[in-house]
């Protein structure tokens, strides 16, 4: 009988080897060879599931980008209101945000050479701010918040950009943020 749990993948496996690495040594450490050693496969298998390095940087960035997101939903879907689910989303990212030692890690890492993976999330980031828009504006539709699509797009992009700002560089708490944010929005829309 199982565990009611789901069976992790070789895939799954990588990418967490990946993370620890990169939070115990650093990214500039992790290669192929030592996340085949560390998950018990054959670099070959590494290779097959994921690619080369640029490719498990970006899998590892857009796995992260999947689990925001997915705290993300989990507001929207709690909320029955369209700034209260601002806030609540806004919050929810930041709070993650703040144990997440993947994001620690690659943000710390802005000394010497090992920035690699600092790119996926600043200026190499348009995918993932698509993404990021185009699920919340998904989840936006159904609020009677009186925006365009066009405004409605506006808005989630600077607010995207505004919460991964904080999420980079926190200067209050993730309450303190989310209020400000929420407040900011509800100005917008007066």
């Amino acid at each position: 009988m199982g565990s009611g749990r789901p069976e992790t993948t070789t895939r799954q496996r990588i990418l967490d080897a990946a993370v620890e690495m990169t939070t115990e040594t650093g990214w500039a450490s992790v290669t192929m060879s030592r996340i085949a050693e560390r998950c018990g496969v054959s670099r070959q298998t590494v290779y097959n599931d994921i690619g080369a390095k640029p490719a498990l940087a970006k899998s590892l960035i857009l796995r992260e980008l999947e689990q925001f997101l997915a705290v993300v939903s989990a507001a929207f879907d709690q909320e029955d209101d369209f700034l209260p689910a601002i806030r609540q989303a806004t919050y929810a990212v930041l709070d993650r945000a703040q144990d997440n030692k993947l994001l620690h890690a690659v943000v710390s890492a802005t000394h010497g050479a090992d920035t690699e993976l600092l790119p996926y999330l600043t200026s190499h980031s348009e995918g993932l701010l698509g993404y990021a828009t185009e699920i919340i504006h998904e989840h936006i539709e159904r609020f009677d918040h009186g925006l365009s699509d066009h405004q409605a797009d506006v808005a989630i992009e600077t607010v995207v950009r505004v919460v991964l700002s904080h999420v980079m560089q926190p200067t209050k708490s993730p309450d303190e943020t989310a209020d400000d944010i929420a407040w900011l929005l509800s100005r917008v829309l007066a």
